[in-house]
């Protein structure tokens, strides 16, 4: 089949929780912070030296009214992709550098991360300075010690697109030996990216980005939203995408719409995870899509906290013991777990 369903979601579930225990000295205030003290959630995931790491999104403040929170980035580490360890202080977060106009204050989001063709590490994740989201890049060689590179189309055609709204960056990746690694097509790494519609972009090196223009010079849609499906508000898309014999799978968190328009199999304002598929020869171009979500909200975390119209919000998988474990962000406040027999 074309298709990766049959995701159960693990009896531990939630397995990553908010924890006020954990602080550490933020730059900026130049104080000290309990980083993760009102959610962690959205998390990225890799496998390195038979263990699988978790880049995770925290917030610090429960009582602060939205936009008054800063998100930072945590690692945590698990030799059965079930139990985590956290690492005690963020591995991403605003600092008085070159990047705190983009970073700061709402802070850095939902990371992605993929292992390179030369071992190191790519993360992407969204910018967030309360004013414009922005999709940028860093690289590790560890995964605990993260370059910046700031947002990712900055360099294209003179800034043209610098300050659009742009997050979720799912770069292509290739099952090799065990582990997923980015593939590049044509000596280019592919990214798909967006949130109301689906973008993609290519790049040599994984740090600068070229998005795909249409013929009048804008961004190119790969893919849109469907009317009256469960995907009837945006598509964003979610973990790497896989390339497989059938095409390049790419994962996508679908919102159903409030109102006229949306789904009313599906709850208004819900996020489920979708799939399509793309040719190989040619990114770009959309051969199917899967017509239900193959992950939705059913546990009480996951329709409670922050986002209670709930969120399975996909975007970590991994191949991990021969199966696959995908992790998901649930109602904006924890983290979930998905996993699917090879």
């Amino acid at each position: 089949t074309k298709w990766m369903q049959g995701f159960n979601k693990t009896d531990l579930n939630p397995i990553l929780t908010a924890d006020s225990s954990y602080v550490f000295q933020d730059p900026i205030l130049n104080k000290s912070v309990a980083w993760q003290k009102a959610d962690v959630f959205n998390p990225g995931a890799i496998v390195r030296n038979d263990t699988v790491f978790m880049l995770f999104r925290a917030e610090d403040n429960p009582k602060a009214i939205l936009g008054e929170r800063t998100s930072r980035i945590g690692l945590a580490h698990s030799t059965d992709g079930i139990h985590f360890t956290k690492y005690p202080e963020p591995v991403l977060f605003p600092s008085k550098d070159e990047q705190q106009i983009w970073d700061y204050p709402g802070g850095v989001e939902d990371p992605r991360v993929v292992e390179l063709t030369d071992g190191s590490y790519l993360m992407l994740y969204t910018s967030w300075n309360n004013k414009v989201a922005r999709l940028s890049s860093a690289t590790s060689k560890d995964l605990r010690t993260w370059t910046k590179h700031g947002p990712v189309f900055k360099d294209f055609m003179e800034g043209k697109f610098l300050n659009i709204w742009s997050k979720s960056g799912a770069v292509l990746t290739e099952l090799k030996k065990g582990k997923l690694v980015a593939k590049k097509l044509n000596g280019k790494y592919q990214m798909y990216w967006g949130e109301l519609f689906v973008n993609l972009a290519t790049s040599t090196d994984g740090i600068h980005w070229e998005p795909e223009l249409n013929a009048k010079g804008e961004l190119l849609r790969v893919l849109n939203s469907s009317p009256g499906e469960f995907d009837s508000h945006l598509v964003e898309p979610g973990p790497p995408a896989l390339y497989t014999d059938n095409g390049i799978l790419l994962f996508y968190n679908g919102k159903n719409l409030s109102g006229e328009g949306a789904s009313a199999d599906y709850p208004e304002g819900t996020y489920c995870g979708g799939q399509a598929l793309f040719d190989v020869n040619d990114p770009t171009k959309l051969l199917d899509r899967l017509s239900t979500p193959f992950i939705c909200p059913s546990l009480p975390h996951e329709v409670s906290g922050q986002y209670k119209a709930g969120t399975t919000f996909i975007e970590g998988l991994v191949y991990f013991k021969e199966k696959w474990f995908l992790y998901y962000g649930t109602a904006d406040s924890m983290v979930g777990l998905a996993v699917k027999s090879d």
